[in-house]
């Protein structure tokens, strides 16, 4: 479903922020519920870049102790990964785009709204 507004660019500069004040206010905006027409079922109108996520300010102590969860459904599948871990597998940038992930409802709409989603350092 899409909506008949054509689609506006939002930027948010995440430099000197951390992940997860720049990922709730990404995904307010993601969902919509920053305009006056909101509709649950529906797309917001709305691209989001989200720029500088290499600057972001993640402290040693919480990179460390927040865990990162995946199961595979069989026994002793579980596998636990810190955010030091994910940050020198990947970057700062994946960081931010599972808090944003996270944030989103679980529904149909979630892949169609992280499609939307742009991180550049």
């Amino acid at each position: 479903m899409k909506t008949n507004e054509t689609n506006k660019v939002i930027t948010i500069d995440a430099a000197g922020r951390a992940p997860g004040r720049v990922a709730s206010e990404g995904a307010k905006i993601l969902m919509g519920k920053d305009r006056a027409n909101f509709e649950r079922h529906l797309e917001a109108a709305v691209e989001l870049r989200i720029v500088n996520a290499g600057k972001l300010k993640i402290s040693p102590a919480k990179a460390s102790g927040k865990l990162y969860v995946s199961y595979s459904g069989y026994p002793g599948g579980q596998k636990l990964t810190t955010q030091t871990e994910l940050l020198e597998r990947f970057d700062k940038r994946e960081v931010l785009r599972r808090a944003i992930y996270g944030m989103l409802p679980g529904n149909k709409l979630r892949p169609r709204l992280m499609k939307r989603l742009t991180i550049t350092d």
